[in-house]
């Protein structure tokens, strides 16, 4: 089987026509022709119906079932060129959230300053969703990942060390900011400000109102978590955060969910199962996997 005609197949796959296969790769139809039937062959199926009376081209079941795994073959195989040519460097590209980046990763930096290793860091700050793609696709090496369920992803390895419960955040002038609890149902008039829809604080937010049956009224969104606390503290509102964004310094306060069936935001450390570390990169992963022992 060669590489080239997987790549044949995947461009028909997604254009259905052979001329048009045969341009983008620039070569006759006779060769793209004759490498969809040596797949064919190859796997005793028919991948496609040619109807010619319409001039159109349909993909078969088994077809279907082919492009999946060409579509994952092809990845990884892109991924190996990628791993392979970084097996000398010594650059990390290490993946950081916007919140565990600015209320968990600080804390680290003086141990990775001594390990000399915070310079070989090119740090990728995107949500954690986007990272996780980013990894799968190779694009990075590790990633510091947030998530509300344990992460067991195919062909990732994750270490996760810390759990954060969400909190409601009020001013400290607010009425519940001195109550100990606060069932989320009693928040159905309250008006909220919240991060974007990049942060899984959106879905676990949409959890709560689901299971307190009301639709929250949501006065602002914003990416920057100190403009929420900014605007909470002046009343504008009130929000709902995991506790790791939440300071004792902050002019707000955390108040706990007195629910019982609520969230975690829970933090973990991620690589690609087939990753060969280099020495700093084995020693990142060994210095972060240690913070929740």
């Amino acid at each position: 089987m060669k590489i080239k005609d997987l790549k044949y197949y995947q461009e028909l796959v997604n254009c259905q026509n052979f001329s048009q296969v045969a341009s983008h790769f620039n070569v006759s139809q006779p060769t793209i022709t004759m490498a969809i039937q040596r797949l064919e062959k190859d796997f005793g199926a028919s991948f496609f119906i040619r109807d010619h009376a319409h001039k159109q081209l349909h993909i078969t079941p088994a077809g279907q079932q082919f492009a999946n795994h060409v579509k994952v073959i092809l990845n990884e195989l892109a991924i190996a060129h990628q791993e392979i040519a970084r097996t000398q460097s010594t650059r990390i590209r290490f993946g950081l959230p916007p919140i565990i980046g600015n209320y968990y990763f600080p804390a680290l930096t003086p141990m990775l300053m001594r390990a000399n290793l915070m310079q070989n860091l090119d740090i990728y700050e995107h949500g954690s969703r986007e990272l996780l793609k980013m990894l799968e696709q190779g694009q990075i090496d590790v990633a510091l990942l947030g998530s509300l369920t344990a992460l067991h992803q195919d062909r990732l390895r994750t270490h996760e060390f810390v759990q954060y419960p969400f909190k409601v955040v009020v001013s400290k002038s607010h009425p519940l900011a001195n109550q100990p609890t606060v069932k989320f149902a009693d928040l159905r008039n309250e008006q909220f400000i919240m991060p974007g829809s990049e942060f899984f604080h959106e879905q676990a937010f949409k959890q709560m109102c689901h299971g307190a049956h009301f639709r929250p009224h949501v006065l602002f969104r914003t990416p920057d978590i100190h403009v929420i606390k900014a605007m909470v503290a002046e009343k504008i509102g009130i929000s709902f955060l995991a506790s790791l964004a939440i300071d004792p310094a902050d002019p707000v306060v955390g108040v706990p969910i007195a629910n019982q069936d609520q969230p975690l935001f829970r933090l973990s450390l991620a690589t690609r199962e087939t990753e060969v570390f280099s020495t700093q990169q084995k020693q990142l992963w060994d210095l972060l996997a240690q913070q929740g022992k």
